[in-house]
């Protein structure tokens, strides 16, 4: 996988900061902060985001209302589409388009959202840098709770598209 190593690797490491990273959700997604969702890695390849069982993100069924559970698997595919387009030249709009839901299990605990999309998402932000058009890309996220028994499963369709310069 081609990446611009300098670039993906300065955002993994922003997103690694704990306080920088509160801090961008804290002013651009305060929800997320509130419902307390961390990055807990990484790669160029794949993304993990936990989110705990609390009060603010509780259903009256006693587990994670699914909004919550919504928000931590669309920011595992999220922040590898904004790893890949950081710093892009020209830059690159990223939008969802499309969700849909599968949910198994009752969420309760910290669950914990994977994402393993990072190739294809780059492959799409190549592509549009490329070529000036905008493409849709499917990333999938998993969510498994502390046993490791899948809860949920999210696919987000994102649009990409490079700005004019």
């Amino acid at each position: 996988m081609k990446v611009k190593t300098d670039s993906a690797a300065a955002f993994r490491q922003l997103v690694a900061s704990p306080v920088k990273f509160r801090l961008f959700m804290l002013a651009k997604l305060p929800m997320a902060y509130m419902a307390d969702l961390r990055v807990a890695s990484i790669t160029e390849e794949s993304a993990t985001v936990t989110i705990p069982y609390k009060y603010l993100n509780k259903n009256p069924f006693n587990s994670i209302y699914f909004a919550c559970l919504s928000m931590a698997a669309e920011l595992s595919t999220g922040v590898l589409c904004m790893m890949h387009v950081h710093e892009a030249k020209p830059g690159i709009s990223m939008l969802v388009v499309h969700m849909e839901a599968d949910f198994t299990k009752k969420a309760v605990g910290k669950i914990t959202f994977s994402c393993e999309d990072g190739k294809q998402i780059l492959e799409a932000v190549e592509h549009t840098k490329a070529t000036g058009e905008g493409v849709t890309v499917i990333a999938s996220s998993v969510g498994t709770d502390e046993q490791g028994d899948k809860v949920a499963e999210f696919r987000y369709t994102w649009s990409l598209k490079a700005k004019k310069k």
